[in-house]
């Protein structure tokens, strides 16, 4: 995976990625207000493929799986961050959204180009040319996120045991 960073600092909350204000509508509609109080530009700015590389205990908060959702919806490739809340992480990993651990993040800066490999923890800022690393995704979680989240592997998990 490679796309342009978004950084954040700590304690990125549940409420600022998915805002309460806009639960009740759809998903596509709470997603162009993921992260706009922190950096108005992202919903309208991020790209297929880019990463959101944070701070401390990112996905704080409520259990809302919609602040993975909408992340994903967008296009987010992975988070990467020193640490997540364990609801957000599994949430994450559950609809198929990468969260990785890294304490790197500090070397990363927003707007720079990377390269993940949830598979081996290489990460290569393309920008400054700087290898880094992450702690690659446990095997078992690394099968649900690249069938697309916890339903699809289970659904082609049955079909190949027919």
């Amino acid at each position: 995976m490679s796309g342009t960073v978004w950084k954040f600092g700590d304690n990125v909350d549940t409420d600022v990625l998915a805002p309460g204000t806009y639960m009740k509508g759809p998903l596509e509609e709470l997603a162009t207000h993921c992260l706009e109080s922190v950096d108005p530009q992202f919903a309208a700015g991020v790209q297929a493929g880019d990463f959101v590389v944070a701070g401390r205990n990112f996905g704080a908060g409520s259990s809302r799986e919609q602040a993975a959702q909408v992340l994903k919806l967008l296009g987010v490739a992975a988070v990467i961050a020193p640490s997540f809340a364990g609801i957000f992480y599994r949430n994450a990993c559950n609809l198929g959204l990468a969260a990785l651990i890294s304490d790197s993040v500090g070397r990363i800066a927003s707007g720079q180009r990377l390269s993940v490999d949830v598979h081996t923890g290489v990460m290569e800022n393309l920008t400054t040319g700087e290898r880094l690393t992450c702690e690659p995704l446990p095997e078992h979680l690394a099968a649900i996120v690249q069938a697309g989240g916890l339903i699809p592997y289970l659904q082609n998990k049955l079909e190949t045991e027919r």
